[in-house]
C-alpha cells in the first residue's frame, strides 16, 4: 500500500493516509521504526502488524481511560475514538472489549443523568439530554419510569423561588421572562401556568 501522505499534528503525531482510504494515527518513533514516508510503500504485514501491536491495544487504552473519567454512552464514546483517529473497524474492537468487561451500559449512564439532573429539569428535558448523548429512546423511556422522582410542580416552585420571583407582584414582562425560562428547561406550558397563575 502506498503512502499517500503524512499529516504532522501535535505532540509528535502525524496522520498517515494510505492508497485505498484507509489512514491512522502514530507517533514520530512508531512510523519512523517502519520507516513511513510519503511516496514508499507499506506492506500488508506491517500493516497488519502495526493494527494489531499499536492500534488496537491504544484504542482499548483510550476507550478505558475515557469511561475513567465519566459514564459514557456508547455514541458518545465512539465519537471520542474517532476524534483520535481511530478507524470504526478499530473502534467496534475497543468496542467489544469494554463491553465483554460490562464498563459500557447506556442505561446506567441514564441512570446516573437523570438521578444527578432531576432536581433542576423537567422530565422533558431530561429525555432530550439523554437523545443528545446517543441514548436509545426506548432505553431512556424505560429509565425514566424506573429513577424519574420529582414533583415537576415542586421543582418550578424551587426555581422561581432560587430566581427570587414574585407571582403577586410580577409585571407581565417579567412572568414572560421567567415562562421561557422554564419552557427552556423543558416544562410543559401547562405545568409553567399552573404555578406561575
Amino acid at each position: 500500500m502506498e503512502v499517500l501522505s503524512l499529516v504532522k499534528l501535535t505532540k509528535g503525531r502525524a496522520k498517515i493516509c494510505l492508497a485505498g482510504g484507509t489512514d491512522f494515527v502514530l507517533y514520530k518513533k512508531e512510523y519512523e521504526s517502519y520507516g513511513i514516508e510519503e511516496g514508499k510503500e507499506l506492506s500488508d504485514l506491517e500493516y497488519q502488524e502495526i493494527v494489531t501491536e499499536i492500534l488496537i491495544p491504544r484504542c482499548k487504552k483510550r476507550a478505558l481511560h475515557l469511561l475513567e473519567k465519566q459514564d459514557r454512552s456508547e455514541k458518545n464514546l465512539r465519537d471520542k475514538l474517532k476524534e483520535g483517529g481511530y478507524s470504526e473497524e478499530i473502534i467496534d474492537i475497543a468496542i467489544d472489549y469494554i463491553n465483554d468487561y460490562g464498563y459500557l451500559d447506556d442505561a446506567r449512564m441514564a441512570a446516573s443523568h437523570i438521578r444527578f439532573y432531576q432536581d433542576s429539569r423537567s422530565k422533558q428535558r431530561l429525555k432530550q439530554d439523554l437523545i443528545g448523548k446517543g441514548i436509545a429512546s426506548e432505553v431512556i423511556d424505560r429509565v425514566l419510569e424506573e429513577e424519574y422522582t420529582a414533583d415537576e410542580s415542586s421543582l418550578i416552585e424551587r426555581l422561581i423561588e432560587k430566581k427570587h420571583y414574585d407571582k403577586e407582584n410580577a409585571s407581565y414582562e417579567d412572568r414572560a421572562k421567567m415562562y421561557r425560562f422554564l419552557a427552556g428547561r423543558g416544562f410543559s406550558s401547562d405545568s409553567i401556568n399552573r404555578v406561575l397563575k
